[in-house]
């Protein structure tokens, strides 16, 4: 992607995050990127092409590549997680310093604004979900196989403990709190849980 279409992107994004997708308009998108009219243009040329292709090239950027977790440790597996999303959500206040609320909230509220205009979007959100399962529940299916967890319950209802307490915290913290405090207390929050959560598997 070159440097002008990413700046468009990152600008739109971060506009969009103050906002809303019907708030925002062509004409303040065209003003806050400093560029002419028809250079803008050039490269998108509509509101609704900019906004899937800003809102998916976030999304792209924050999904977790699973691949790179420990494969034998659910500790570690976790673990790393959370440093990976602490690395995520750092790198996305590069989109908007200028944000005041939650950070989680904003982004969160923009894919349900998103999925009222793009209703096919849900089957990327679908896709991505079942990814994430899937990743927890291998790693949770090794770690029973290890001994290292004697778990009451199964592996899929352990991997929608994670996913579930992952995506609560977020939302919680950002409505309680400023965004400057979003990712520390997001992961620190994160991690005492899961802690709590691994030592009751362990048995």
């Amino acid at each position: 992607m070159n440097d002008t279409r990413e700046h468009i992107l990152k600008v739109a994004f971060n506009l969009f995050l103050l906002k809303s997708y019907k708030e925002v308009t062509m004409a303040e998108l065209v003003e806050k990127t400093g560029m002419s009219k028809g250079a803008f243009y050039h490269y998108f040329k509509s509101k609704e092409q900019l906004f899937l292709e800003a809102l998916k090239n976030c999304m792209s950027s924050i999904t977790p590549d699973f691949s790179i977790f420990d494969k034998n440790s659910l500790y570690e597996f976790y673990h790393q997680y959370v440093v990976y999303q602490n690395r995520i959500l750092n790198s996305l206040q590069l989109y908007g310093d200028d944000l005041d609320r939650g950070l989680t909230v904003d982004y969160y509220s923009l894919v349900f604004d998103a999925l009222k205009v793009f209703p096919s979007l849900r089957e990327k959100l679908l896709e991505h979900e079942q990814d994430e399962l899937k990743a927890w529940k291998g790693i949770i299916s090794t770690a029973r196989k290890n001994g290292e967890i004697r778990p009451f319950m199964n592996d899929e209802q352990i991997a929608k403990v994670f996913i579930y307490t992952n995506d609560g915290i977020a939302i919680r913290i950002g409505l309680m709190k400023d965004r400057s405090e979003d990712v520390s207390d997001i992961s620190d929050n994160l991690l005492e849980l899961w802690d709590g959560f691994y030592m009751e598997l362990k048995g």
